[in-house]
This record gives C-alpha cells, structure tokens and sequence, in this order.
C-alpha cells in the first residue's frame, strides 16, 4: 500500500500519547506524521473502516468514540467539518471532553467559527482542560507533506506545551490571539485567497481570449509583483482546466459563510468577498461542488 503521506524529516521528540479524530483528506495525513514522528496515537472517525485502514498503514489503535480516543491522551487532535460536527465529537457522554484527564489539551484544527472556540474553550476550562483553536492552511498537499501553516488561538503557556507536536505536520505553528482569534485569521486567509482566486481567473480568461501562451505569460509575470501561491501552484492547472485538487468549493463556501457571519458582528465590510463567494454559489451550480476552489475560472469560459 503506497503511503499517505510524503517522507520528511523530524525533529527529535518525546514520544506523547495522544488521539485524533476525524480522519478525512486533512486528517488522515496529519495524523499519519505524528505516528511516523513517533508519538503513540489513537485515532477515531466517523468511518470505522477508515480508522482502522489508517492503523494498519500506521499502527496505533483505533477505537469506537471520541471519548475512548480521549482516554488517556495528553493531548487529542482534531480535524472535522464545521461548528457542528466539532461539538459532536466534542461534547456529550461520547465526547472527546468526557474522556479527557485534567490538564490535557483539545487541539482543533477545524476550520469553524470563533464563537464555536469561545464556547468550547469556556467548557474546557470550567472541567480542568485545554483548548486550543488552531485551523491550518496548505490544502490536501500541505497536509500530505507535512507542510501546513497553523494559526492557533489560546492561552501562551498552553500553547507553548504543544507547539512541538504540532510542528510535525506543519512548516509554521504561530499563536495569534486569545481563544477564537485562530479562526478569525483563518477567517482573514481564505478572505486574501478568494480576491486572488478570482483576480488570476480573470487574468488567465483575458490572456486566452487575447490568444496569448498563458503558461508563458505565468512564468514571466510569476517572477515580478504579480506572484502568488495561487499563481505558483494552480496558474497552470486553471490552463489545463485541471481542479482535482483537494480543498473543493463546497468547503470554500463554507469558509466564506464563516467570514460573512463574522463580518456581521464585527462591521467589517468585504465586498469583494461577498462577490466572490456568489460566484462560487455559481461553479456549485456547474456541478462543480467537488472541484478546487481555482475552478473560478470555469464561470468565465
């Protein structure tokens, strides 16, 4: 069975006990570096029979609850879908809280609302835990080579405990703020992302329609002010007409939906955004809910 996640190196650790649940597209190769890293881990999901193809590529166990994944863990991992599906693993007689030992600590690499972070960190405090809000950025291939951008909200100390083994899977781990402030600069990065989206869809659209070789026209312009991730990673895909490629528009309307709520409460304006997250509303009606969020440019064409 070929790996799910590409070779890299680590820094040496003391292995920790610890859990993770959810194990989709992000997860499953998060969780993979932490057990090739060393540390002991458990893993739950949803889907039993993903948990334990996980265990036998990695090791480490699997088990029936979030809570049973808790039991035990000095520290316990999370990566699933939105504010919902976070307190479902999170709360209840099954929650991942309701296995937790004092002084153990609940990562959360969700991307979900700030209010949901709040909410979760006051509940773990009131019952002697830790809670970190710590969404990531780098898409699937972030994720598979150990290269994600982490931005965590929480308390220094606790933070500070857990940094190192979140290094494993991440080129970046930076606290940012207080509780919830991890996901409002989640908040302010797929904001930055939708505006660039959009801006290289149009200018890939325009140099066709001018007859120019695009590939070209990117690796020139890649190398002047115009240069960007987006530009680096998915110019020549969006030429290609290639979107296969992890992080699908249904979840970037999710995201976006994060941002115009919050937008809401704090008077931020973002226009461009709110336009953007319409023309996304338009790739869904496509058919295109599972492409990549550069698929933008399929509206154009």
């Amino acid at each position: 069975m070929a790996s799910s996640i590409n070779a890299r190196s680590y820094e040496p650790t003391t292995p920790v006990k610890v859990a993770f649940i959810g194990l989709g597209v992000m997860g499953l190769p998060m969780a993979g570096h932490l057990a090739q890293a060393g540390h002991d881990v458990t893993v739950y999901n949803r889907s039993a029979q993903k948990a334990q193809a996980w265990v036998a590529e990695f090791g480490g166990r699997s088990v029936a609850t979030p809570r049973e994944a808790a039991a035990g863990a000095q520290i316990i991992l999370a990566c699933v879908g939105n504010d919902e599906d976070l307190r479902s693993i999170v709360l209840g007689d099954d929650g991942a809280f309701a296995g937790m030992t004092a002084g153990a600590t609940f990562i959360d690499h969700t991307t979900a609302s700030a209010s949901v972070a709040r909410e979760l960190n006051a509940i773990a405090k009131s019952k002697g835990l830790k809670f970190i809000d710590a969404p990531v950025s780098g898409g699937q291939a972030g994720a598979v080579n150990g290269m994600l951008t982490v931005m965590c909200g929480g308390d220094s100390a606790d933070f500070a405990a857990v940094k190192d083994v979140m290094a494993v899977f991440a080129r970046a781990v930076t606290l940012v703020g207080e509780s919830g402030a991890g996901q409002l600069a989640k908040m302010v990065n797929q904001i930055c992302i939708a505006g660039l989206v959009q801006g290289l869809s149009e200018g890939v659209a325009f140099g066709q329609a001018a007859g120019l070789d695009m590939k070209l026209v990117l690796d020139v312009i890649s190398k002047g002010a115009a240069q960007s991730w987006q530009m680096e990673n998915r110019g020549h895909t969006m030429v290609d007409d290639k979107f296969d490629f992890g992080f699908a528009v249904d979840w970037m309307r999710k995201d976006l939906s994060l941002v115009m709520d919050e937008s809401r409460r704090n008077g931020a304006r973002v226009p461009v955004t709110a336009l953007v997250d319409q023309f996304y509303a338009d790739v869904q009606k496509m058919g295109g809910s599972r492409w990549d969020t550069s698929s933008l440019i399929k509206r154009l064409r």
